[in-house]
C-alpha cells in the first residue's frame, strides 16, 4: 500500500492467520477515518441477530437502514473522540463518566456537560459523575419539568388549574406520550379539538323543530319504524299478489302446517312464529294494527306509541307518508360533525368555545419546542455513555475480529452453544436459513438447525460449525439442545448439513467407512430381497397346501449337480487367485508385506487426507457470516488448533467401582481378556511359522529359524548320499 508522509503510523498484528490493524489507543480510534478501507475486516454488519447491546447498535445505525457501515462507525469515532477529554478512556469500557471528562473546549462537549449537570439536578442527585443507569429512564429525568422540548404539553405545563383541566379534557379526546411519561397534547391535537367543538356546536344549532317530526321521541320513533320496515314491505307485497290473483292467497298466507309442526310451548317459539307474515294478507291491502303476528306485536306497538298513530289500520300509502316525515331528520343526522367531542355535551362544548384558550395552549406548545435542543442534548448524554461503554468492543468485532480469537471472550455473532452427539460447539451463528451454496465455500462442517422455545415463544435458525470429533452419527432430523448467551434453552433440530472434513484422522478412515457403508447397504438390501422371496415362497406353499393343489415338483438331481459344479468352479477361481497372490509374494519378507499394506492404505487414504489437509488450512468463517448479511472484507481462518477450542468433546473419567463384587467381576474380565489375547497371539505366531513359510515369506520369528530352517539344511546332504549308495553307476551293471 502506497503511503503518504502524513499517513497515521498504524500498528499491525497477525490475528487469525491474517494481518490486521491493532486498535490500542484513543488516537487509533480518532484516526479510523485515515485507515484504508481495504484494511477493515468488516465493511457492513446487520443490526439484528447480534449478541450486543441493541440500543448501542441502533445508535450506530444512524440512517436506520438495519446495517452498520464504515462511514457510520467513523462518524461515531469522530464524535466520541471530540467530546471526550481523554479518548483513551474508551478502551476501559466504563459505564460512568466524570463531569471533568467532558471536553469543554469543544462546543458540543461543553453542551453535553451542561446537560449532564441538568440530568443530575432533575434526578436530585448530588455527585460529580453520571452513569448509564442515570440516563436510562427519561420519565424520571423529565418528571418534574414543565417543558422538555418534545412539542407535547401536559397539565404540568399549565400556569393555572383551569388550563391544566382543559389540557386533560383535550387529552381525553386525543393524546400523545410526553417525555415525562404522561399523556399530553400537541398543536395538532389542539387544532383538531377546537375544530370539532365548533362543528359540533354548529350541527346542534341546525337541529330546529321542523327537523324533529315527533319532538323528543323522534329518535325512538325512527328506531321503531326501522325495526319493522322490511316486515311491513313484505306484508303489502303479499296483499298485492292476492289482488293480482286470488289463487295466490293460500301461498302467501300463514303456513298452518309449519305452525302445527312446532312442538312444546309456543311462547318459546317466537323465532319460528316471527317468520310468518306480519298479519293475514287481504286483497284490500289494509294492515290492521290490532291483528298483527304475535311475534311482532311489541314492535308494532312501539311504532304506534312513538309516532302517535290513532288509526286502527294502515294502508301502504299511509305507511309511506309516515316514513317520509323522517327525511329532514335523517338528512340532519347524515350531516353530523364533531362526534369526537359529543361525549362532553353541548353545554360544555359551548363553554370551551366561549372561553377560547386555543391561542394560549398553542403558545405553551411553542415554549416547549424551544427547549428541544436542551432535551436532545440530555438524550445525547445517554448516547455518549452507551458508546463509551460499548464502542471499543464493537470495534474489536468490526475493524478486527479480536474477540473471536480471544479465548476469554466471544464474538458478537456467536449466538450460544449447541449440544449434539456427545460434544458442544460455541461457533453458532444466527442465520435466516440454510445456504449450502454459500457456506460450502467456507470449507467447514456446518449443521443448520431450527431452534424453538415454547416457553419464550421464540424461534430462529442457526449455523453450527463442528471443528472436532466424528460425524458418523449426524444426520438431518437429529434433535439437539441449544443454549443462548443468556442461558435459555431451545429445542434444536438439524435441517441441513454442509459436509466438509473435520480432521485428517477422520479423512484417513473416510474411504473405508464409505466402502463399509456401501457393503452394509448392499448386504441389507440382498438380505431383505432374500427374506421377501422366502416369505413369498412360503406363503405360496401354504396357500397351495390349503387349497389342496398338487405338491411342488420333486427334487431335481441334475439341477443340484449343476449348482454344485458352479460352486466348485467358484471355489477353484478363488483358490487360483489366492495361489497367484502367493506366487507374487514368494520371496518377500514379513516386513515387506507390512510395507506393501501400508503403501496400499496410503494410496487409498492419501487423496482424502490431502484434500482434508488443504481444506482444514483454508477453513474460513467469512462465507458463513456473508450468508447472514455481513460484508466480510478479510479472511477469518479457523485452523485445526483454534478449531479444537471451539468444539468440546465429551471427556470420560476412569471408572472405579465402589461395590467389591463389581471389582471382582472387573478383575475376572481383565484376566480372561488377557488370557484370550495371549491365545490369539500364540495362534498368530503359529500361523506365521506354518503358513507363510510355504509361499516363501521369511518369518521374523526366531523360533522358526531354529526349529524349521536349520534341520532342513542338515537333512538334505544325508538324503543325497543314501540315494547315491543305493543306485549303482551305469558302467557297473553286468551285461548279459
Amino acid at each position: 500500500m502506497k503511503k503518504s508522509p502524513d499517513t497515521y503510523p498504524w500498528q499491525f498484528a497477525s490475528v487469525g492467520g491474517t494481518v490486521r490493524v491493532k486498535i490500542q489507543s484513543g488516537e487509533d480510534i480518532r484516526n479510523l477515518c485515515n485507515l484504508d478501507r481495504k484494511l477493515w475486516t468488516v465493511l457492513s454488519c446487520p443490526v439484528q441477530g447480534l449478541e450486543f447491546d441493541e440500543a448501542t447498535l441502533k445508535l450506530l445505525d444512524s440512517d436506520g437502514d438495519g446495517k452498520i457501515r464504515v462511514d457510520e462507525v467513523i462518524g461515531a469515532s469522530q464524535w466520541l473522540t471530540r467530546v471526550l477529554k481523554d479518548p483513551d478512556g474508551l478502551l476501559k469500557e466504563k459505564d460512568t463518566l466524570s463531569l471533568e471528562d467532558f471536553n469543554t473546549a469543544d462546543p458540543d462537549g461543553a453542551r453535553l456537560q451542561s446537560s449532564a449537570r441538568q440530568i443530575l439536578k432533575n434526578l436530585k442527585l448530588e455527585k460529580d459523575t453520571i452513569s448509564v443507569d442515570d440516563t436510562a429512564d427519561n420519565v424520571k429525568i423529565f418528571a418534574d419539568t414543565r417543558f422538555n422540548g418534545d412539542g407535547i404539553i401536559t397539565p404540568a405545563s399549565a400556569e393555572d388549574e383551569a388550563t391544566g383541566k382543559l389540557i386533560e379534557t383535550i387529552a381525553s379526546v386525543g393524546s400523545a406520550q410526553d417525555r415525562s411519561g404522561v399523556p399530553g397534547i400537541t398543536a395538532d391535537h389542539i387544532e383538531a379539538f377546537y375544530t370539532a367543538c365548533a362543528d359540533y356546536a354548529a350541527w346542534k344549532k341546525a337541529g330546529t323543530k321542523d327537523v324533529f317530526p315527533f319532538g323528543d321521541k323522534t329518535a325512538d320513533a325512527l328506531a321503531a319504524v326501522t325495526a319493522i320496515q322490511d316486515k311491513v314491505a313484505d306484508y303489502f307485497m303479499r296483499c298485492k299478489l292476492i289482488g293480482f290473483d286470488a289463487a295466490t292467497a293460500g301461498a302467501v298466507d300463514v303456513n298452518v302446517d309449519k305452525i302445527a309442526a312446532i312442538e312444546g310451548n309456543l311462547a318459546a317459539a317466537t323465532a319460528e312464529i316471527g317468520q310468518q307474515p306480519l298479519a293475514k294478507p287481504s286483497a284490500d291491502g289494509k294492515l290492521v294494527l290490532a291483528a298483527v303476528n304475535p311475534a311482532w306485536k311489541a314492535a308494532v306497538d312501539a311504532v304506534v306509541a312513538t309516532t302517535g298513530i290513532t288509526a286502527e289500520s294502515l294502508s301502504e300509502a299511509d305507511w309511506n307518508a309516515l316514513t317520509a316525515r323522517f327525511a329532514p331528520y335523517c338528512a340532519w343526522l347524515a350531516d353530523k360533525k364533531g362526534t369526537e367531542v359529543e361525549a362532553l355535551g353541548l353545554e360544555a362544548v359551548e363553554a370551551i368555545l366561549k372561553e377560547d384558550k386555543k391561542a394560549a395552549l398553542l403558545a405553551l406548545v411553542e415554549q416547549d419546542k424551544a427547549e428541544e435542543a436542551n432535551a436532545l442534548s440530555i438524550e445525547e448524554v445517554g448516547k455518549l455513555l452507551l458508546l463509551q461503554k460499548n464502542f471499543y468492543r464493537f470495534l474489536n468485532n468490526y475493524v478486527v475480529l479480536a474477540d473471536f480469537y480471544d479465548p476469554d471472550r466471544k464474538a458478537i455473532f456467536q449466538a450460544g452453544r449447541l449440544y449434539i452427539d456427545q460434544r458442544s460447539t460455541d461457533l453458532c451463528v444466527k442465520v435466516a436459513g440454510p445456504a449450502p451454496e454459500i457456506s460450502s465455500l467456507s470449507g467447514m462442517y456446518i449443521l443448520y438447525c431450527a431452534c424453538t422455545s415454547e416457553k419464550l415463544g421464540k424461534s430462529f435458525n442457526i449455523a453450527a460449525v463442528l471443528t472436532d470429533g466424528d460425524v458418523d452419527g449426524l444426520r438431518e432430523g437429529k434433535n439437539a439442545v441449544f443454549y443462548d448467551r443468556d442461558g435459555n434453552d431451545y429445542t434444536a433440530k438439524v435441517i441441513a448439513i454442509v459436509e466438509n472434513p473435520i480432521s485428517v484422522r477422520q479423512a484417513f478412515w473416510s474411504p473405508y467407512k464409505k466402502v463399509a457403508r456401501m457393503v452394509s447397504d448392499r448386504v441389507d438390501k440382498k438380505a431383505a430381497e432374500k427374506n421377501e422371496k422366502s416369505m413369498t415362497g412360503l406363503t405360496a406353499a401354504t396357500n397351495t397346501a390349503a387349497e389342496g393343489k398338487a405338491p411342488a415338483a420333486p427334487f431335481d438331481i441334475a439341477k443340484f449337480a449343476g449348482i454344485f459344479a458352479a460352486v466348485s468352479m467358484g471355489v477353484g477361481i478363488v483358490g487360483a487367485a489366492l495361489a497367484g497372490i502367493a506366487a507374487a509374494l514368494k520371496g518377500i519378507t514379513f516386513w515387506q508385506v507390512l510395507l506393501i499394506i501400508a503403501v496400499v492404505m496410503l494410496l487409498i487414504s492419501g487423496p482424502s487426507m490431502f484434500i482434508a489437509w488443504r481444506k482444514l488450512r483454508k477453513r474460513d468463517l467469512g462465507p458463513v457470516l456473508n450468508a447472514n448479511g455481513w460484508a466480510i472484507n478479510a479472511k477469518a481462518l479457523v485452523d485445526v488448533k483454534f478449531g479444537k477450542t471451539l468444539t468440546s468433546l465429551a471427556q470420560f473419567p476412569k471408572l472405579t467401582a465402589v461395590d467389591p463384587e463389581a471389582r471382582k467381576k472387573a478383575a475376572r474380565k481383565r484376566f480372561w481378556g488377557w488370557f484370550c489375547g495371549l491365545i490369539v497371539a500364540a495362534c498368530v505366531a503359529l500361523w506365521l511359522c506354518n503358513v507363510l513359510a510355504p509361499i516363501g515369506i521369511k518369518s521374523p520369528l526366531p523360533c522358526y529359524k531354529e526349529a524349521v530352517e536349520e534341520p532342513v539344511e542338515e537333512a538334505a546332504p544325508v538324503a543325497e548320499e543314501t540315494a547315491a549308495a543305493e543306485v549303482p553307476a551305469a558302467e557297473e551293471i553286468p551285461q548279459e
